[in-house]
């Protein structure tokens, strides 16, 4: 039981989380629209159009999350899935701090939910800290 509360649904709320984004992402490279966006100041409006507008790094960022997310939701290699999310979950932390706080909750079960699984994955990072 303390394997599921502390692994598993926080792998499986974590990965969905990351698969709702990418949907929404690539819903909006083929529409233009969003799908789900959340209430957003408007810095962090500018923010979102200027990674946007560059052409490049919106598809990448949301293929990274759709590939983090799958690895999670699979649990095939989900270590690795949560080291390809994590500096995605310390920008959205940091786009809340600063740009837009209405999102803070969020922000907060994002770093609950990774702090969780970091922990029941610490002895597949080790190798990376020596």
């Amino acid at each position: 039981m303390k394997t599921v509360v502390l692994v598993t649904i926080p792998r499986i709320l974590l990965g969905l989380l990351f698969l709702v984004s990418a949907v929404d992402g690539f819903w909006w490279l083929a529409t233009g629209s969003h799908l789900i966006h959340p209430p957003t100041s408007a810095r962090g409006v500018a923010f979102e159009a200027a990674l946007q507008e560059t052409g490049f790094f919106w598809p990448l960022l949301k293929s990274v999350n759709l590939i983090g997310a799958l690895s999670l939701l699979t649990n095939i290699a989900p270590a690795l899935g949560l080291a390809l999310i994590a500096p995605v979950m310390a920008v959205i932390v940091l786009f809340h701090l600063v740009l837009n706080p209405q999102g803070l909750p969020v922000a907060i079960i994002l770093v609950v939910l990774g702090v969780l699984l970091i922990w029941a994955y610490r002895d597949r990072y080790a190798a990376l800290l020596r």
